[in-house]
């Protein structure tokens, strides 16, 4: 599992559970349950650093819990 912060929360418009990853720029996802939305952001997080690496874009440390969030 990756170590960078993850908001989740509920979106009545799209009717799922949101996870947006805030460190990394765009990096969100949904899901049905909480537990969907998580595992989904997983995939989400892994295929956004594959990308920024592939393209040499900088990686963000992970920073954990964001003070402003």
């Amino acid at each position: 599992m990756h170590k960078y912060e993850r908001i989740v929360f509920w979106s009545e418009e799209d009717q799922a559970f949101i996870v947006d990853v805030p460190e990394l720029p765009g990096c969100m996802a949904d899901g049905a349950t909480v537990e969907e939305a998580i595992q989904n952001a997983e995939r989400v997080i892994t295929e956004w650093l594959e990308i920024a690496a592939e393209e040499g874009r900088p990686i963000p440390e992970p920073k954990g819990r964001l003070l402003f969030a």
